[in-house]
């Protein structure tokens, strides 16, 4: 192997092990805020060593055909003791700032979306609840008025119309009919 490929593999594993570190704040910063479960941040620890170790022999065989060489560890020791050394602190502080943006968004979004959708369309139910309400009221009214408006014609029409009634045989099904009209009538208008 030649002197470019192994500073070249050198410089990629030193950058490898700057993104560990990078990655491996961001979880634990992730982990601490969102307050995982125990057994979550384990399997959680397992995933992060599994993902990089997958990661650094992928960079490893893209940059010099897998090959393991002393420089290779040399240059990821270096690679996250440069980042613990530089870049931890910065990297805590830019994902907790990550973490209050996106939170401030989402509310941000939560309120466009209460204020456009949810609040319209509770307005609009109430609305129609109303207008169902005045519309039952306004037809009950009526209904009450148009009765007490027929009382006077009504009772003479019986009055006179009685005997044919007395002498009137009703069939049962429509007596009872009528019964249940005049319950449901009272029951409605307050009169039969």
């Amino acid at each position: 192997m030649n002197p470019y490929t192994q500073w070249l593999t050198l410089t990629w594993m030193l950058l490898s092990g700057i993104t560990m570190g990078v990655v491996f704040d961001s979880y634990r910063v992730l982990s601490i805020r969102f307050h995982f479960a125990r057994w979550s941040v384990h399997l959680l620890d397992v995933l992060y060593w599994v993902a990089s170790a997958l990661f650094i022999f992928r960079v490893l065989y893209a940059s010099n055909r897998g090959e393991l060489r002393f420089y290779v560890f040399l240059g990821l020791l270096l690679g996250v003791w440069l980042y613990f050394w530089a870049f931890s602190v910065t990297t805590q502080r830019f994902v907790v700032m990550l973490i209050e943006i996106v939170r401030r968004l989402t509310l941000i979004v939560n309120s466009i979306l209460r204020i456009l959708i949810v609040l319209p369309v509770l307005a609009l139910y109430r609305l129609l609840r109303k207008l169902v309400g005045w519309t039952w009221a306004l037809i009950v009214f009526l209904g009450r008025m148009l009765i007490y408006i027929l009382m006077p014609v009504w009772k003479p029409i019986l009055w006179l119309i009685r005997p044919l009634i007395a002498r009137w045989k009703t069939p049962d099904p429509l007596v009872k009919l009528g019964i249940r009209l005049k319950n449901t009538a009272k029951r409605w208008f307050g009169r039969g």
